[in-house]
């Protein structure tokens, strides 16, 4: 049988590729987000505490450089987020829903009572964090250096690093070899570990603070991983800092 030059000659049709909306079932969205990626993002942060140190091993006595040491901290999980979201984001990750805020204001809560108990059964008694005041006073400064900071700054920022980019990596990089469920578990304690480490290298922590901190990061992970959101470990993270910023408060003034 011949065709007629004028008939248009059939093809096989091909069939639309499924565009994944979620990080957790792979695609291209985080085709790129494994082995390098958590190389990087792992260099950076050990770059930032090694120059944090640095600083405070240069100028010990200066005024400045707790604040200069927490801002190369900063700058080395900064860096590895923009670079990791220049290159991609991970479907459905950044997306936000008026549940997370709810999720996370009452995981944050439940987080900040916890840790109370927690310190209760360690030491025997649950303390209001201490806070160093001036003549009576906080420093103008304060509110810009450690309580923004602390509140609301670096949950942000540990959350995107943690959670947005270590967690995500890991994650990809184990969901085709070992399977969601193995990944998601690897994703976390990994996750969870490059948290408290980061903190452990920062000074001294009890075994309160070791427990407390090592519970924030495994329950912002998990949020992350059953949601495949960001913001609800964000929430929690920020409810759970304010909330200390605020209990020094009241324990600075109260007595």
């Amino acid at each position: 049988m011949h065709t007629h030059p004028s008939e248009p000659v059939a093809t096989p049709s091909r069939r639309p590729r499924h565009r994944r909306v979620d990080w957790r079932q792979g695609g291209s969205s985080v085709r790129r987000w494994r082995e390098m990626m958590l190389a990087w993002a792992l260099v950076s942060l050990g770059a930032g505490i090694l120059l944090g140190y640095l600083v405070l091993w240069l100028q010990p006595a200066a005024s400045w450089s707790g604040l200069a040491a927490t801002a190369a901290l900063w700058l080395g999980m900064l860096i590895p987020v923009v670079l990791a979201l220049r290159v991609s984001r991970p479907a459905g990750l950044l997306r936000f829903r008026a549940a997370d805020l709810l999720i996370g204001l009452g995981f944050g809560i439940v987080l900040r009572l916890v840790q109370g108990l927690i310190q209760q059964g360690v030491e025997g008694q649950a303390r209001f964090p201490g806070l160093l005041l001036v003549d009576g006073r906080l420093p103008a400064s304060w509110w810009l250096t450690d309580a923004a900071a602390a509140g609301l700054v670096a949950p942000v920022l540990e959350e995107f690093f943690f959670r947005g980019v270590v967690l995500v990596a890991v994650y990809t990089l184990l969901r085709r070899a070992a399977g969601p469920a193995t990944a998601g578990v690897a994703a976390l304690l990994v996750s969870t570990a490059v948290f408290l480490v980061s903190h452990l290298v920062g000074g001294a922590l009890g075994v309160d603070g070791v427990l407390s901190i090592a519970l924030v990061g495994v329950v912002c992970a998990g949020l992350v991983l059953l949601t495949g959101r960001i913001w609800t470990g964000v929430v929690a993270h920020v409810v759970f800092n304010l909330s200390g910023v605020g209990l020094a408060l009241v324990g600075a003034f109260a007595g």
